[in-house]
């Protein structure tokens, strides 16, 4: 799962105004749950690749249109590395229903990924140390930070699996849809794109 903390998927979030129509069509914090729940019941690892920053990133010297809009709003913003003051129910912390899920000792947590995929985080390692070559890709933005971990794990050789409706995108008035993009993109690039029912079937 990647991003599934407030600033992309609450309400009160501070990209819910892009994201906000995308997530109600496809049901995605229901189907992200649906998947979440499945996993655990099934016996699967559930790993998590979060987005962060931190106070040093904000020394940035160049970035693309989104990470900067991003840093402007400070969304996904943590006080430091080290240092949880203020992060339960912040725009960084975990969507409260997913909570269960994710602090139940047995999630694996990933290194946050600096931009868009875990090329800078240690989430291949972490899958690749437990012998896995299959995943499930769900989670946020399905444009940018899903097709990204998408688009790196089928360069590092693992089969992926895509459920269409637990992400969603920006709706942005001068970028266009983020969703369909990324559809269209999953069609040709993903091992399957699959409904989260259909997923959750095939995890049964």
């Amino acid at each position: 799962m990647i991003d599934p903390q407030n600033d992309v998927l609450s309400e009160r979030g501070l990209a819910w105004k892009l994201v906000g129509e995308s997530i109600k069509d496809n049901k995605t914090i229901e189907n992200m749950e649906q998947l979440f729940q499945a996993a655990k019941d099934g016996g699967f690892e559930v790993f998590i690749s979060p987005h962060y920053f931190y106070p040093t990133d904000y020394g940035w010297k160049f970035n693309g249109p989104l990470e900067q809009d991003e840093l402007d709003e400070k969304m996904f913003a943590r006080r430091g590395v080290l240092n949880l003051e203020g992060f339960s129910g912040s725009g960084a912390d975990w969507l409260e229903r997913f909570k269960p899920y994710i602090e139940d000792g047995k999630t694996i947590i990933a290194s946050p990924h600096r931009i868009w995929g875990p090329q800078t985080n240690d989430l291949v390692l972490q899958l690749r140390k437990r012998r896995i070559n299959k995943i499930i890709l769900g989670g946020m933005l399905a444009n940018i930070c899903v097709e990204s971990h998408l688009r790196e794990f089928l360069e590092q050789g693992f089969e992926v699996i895509v459920a269409r409706d637990a992400t969603a995108a920006p709706r942005h008035p001068e970028w266009g849809d983020g969703y369909t993009a990324a559809i269209i993109n999953y069609k040709f690039l993903a091992h399957a794109v699959l409904a989260t029912d259909e997923v959750v079937a095939a995890m049964k």
